[in-house]
């Protein structure tokens, strides 16, 4: 017998936390080397102030539409909403305007969940006036399959149809192709290579520090986040409690709605995780909550995430203190993905394949969509 060490295969979910900084530059590439055609849909739409913008997925693919919402309602100057799918497919009369015309921006990793198709058909029969922007990282996938002079389809780089249970490189290629897209293109051309690099030194810098913590057994783990960073909470307790199987219990909130009963959530097997805005109102209500949790001193552990370096923070982004919140979604994600992938292999768990028993599976399964009232 060989006394040479065989080193374990490297899980599908880690090459794609690690690929991201790789998958964020071609897929900004993409989008500018397709820029003529994107803004010759896009732009006569957005010109008018009737139409509807909704952002919509399932799952992971729904918290991009939670984490850009706010941002894009600002810089776009009008309302853009976040509604998942599984919402359109399950109540459409309370979430679809006849008479109104509607933008909408379907994420899907697959493009073939049962959700996403049913939700594209339902606005295209329960809408007089509908158009589709289908962000995809699946070429063979249903939705990359529509056409039209009312869709346009976006297929991302191959890479980040990740292979892997849980969605990293997939949400966050997906996010930015919509921050670019509907933002400006031009305007992300610049700004890629900062929120890539930040990234890649955030990877690089706290895998120690997330290895650590996963080893230290947190049975409760809550993440929190004001403004655009509230969506990306809601990811990151997902990722956990997905490569987790569910052994860790998740929660998410803003910084100010935690003190109004999930603050209960925190004991000393806690860990609890914030999110810092870069916007200095916003921020004073984060700082608030780190303070007091740190002077409650109930919780495990308190991890903040910050692109200011007077914040003393665990896990500080740099080069990025003068960054939209939109671009920290980025940097900001990335800990919180690694430091799942670890605690699902300090559980034993198998991280492209965590749920062994089947119920839950990376493409869902046995939906039933059920036909409209006559």
């Amino acid at each position: 017998m060989s006394d040479t060490l065989v080193a374990a295969p490297v899980s599908w979910t880690r090459r794609e936390i690690d690929q991201q900084p790789e998958t964020l530059r071609a897929t900004q590439a993409l989008l500018s080397a397709d820029r003529a055609a994107i803004e010759a849909f896009l732009a006569p739409l957005l010109a008018r102030p009737e139409l509807r913008v909704v952002l919509t997925g399932a799952g992971t693919s729904a918290f991009i539409g939670e984490c850009l919402a706010p941002w894009l309602s600002a810089r776009l100057g009008r309302l853009v909403e976040a509604i998942p799918t599984t919402d359109i497919v399950s109540a459409p009369a309370l979430h679809l305007r006849r008479d109104t015309p509607v933008l909408l921006v379907s994420f899907g990793r697959s493009g073939s969940s049962p959700e996403s198709v049913a939700a594209v058909d339902l606005v295209d029969v329960q809408v007089a006036e509908a158009y589709h922007l289908i962000v995809t990282c699946n070429a063979e996938g249903e939705l990359a399959q529509r056409g039209g002079a009312r869709t346009h389809v976006l297929v991302l780089p191959e890479a980040t149809h990740d292979r892997g249970f849980a969605m990293t490189s997939s949400f966050t290629a997906m996010m930015l192709a919509a921050l670019s897209v509907l933002g400006g293109i031009a305007d992300m051309d610049a700004r890629v290579p900062a929120i890539a690099a930040a990234v890649e030194d955030v990877l690089t810098r706290t895998d120690a520090l997330a290895a650590d913590l996963a080893g230290r057994g947190f049975d409760r783990v809550v993440y929190l986040g004001s403004g655009v960073f509230k969506g990306l909470a809601r990811e990151a307790a997902l990722k956990l409690m997905e490569l987790s199987d569910g052994a860790v219990v998740t929660a998410f909130d803003t910084t100010l709605g935690f003190r109004h009963g999930p603050k209960t959530i925190v004991t000393d097997r806690t860990l609890a995780v914030v999110f810092v805005s870069n916007d200095p109102l916003t921020r004073r209500y984060d700082l608030d909550m780190i303070e007091e949790l740190r002077g409650d001193g109930h919780c495990g552990a308190l991890v903040v995430v910050s692109a200011q370096a007077g914040d003393h923070a665990e896990i500080t982004v740099r080069g990025m203190a003068d960054a939209a919140d939109a671009d920290l979604l980025f940097p900001f994600i990335a800990p919180a993905q690694a430091f799942a992938l670890h605690v699902s292999e300090v559980l034993g768990l198998t991280p492209d394949r965590p749920n062994a028993s089947g119920t839950v599976n990376r493409v869902v399964q046995g939906v039933r969509i059920h036909a409209l009232p006559a």
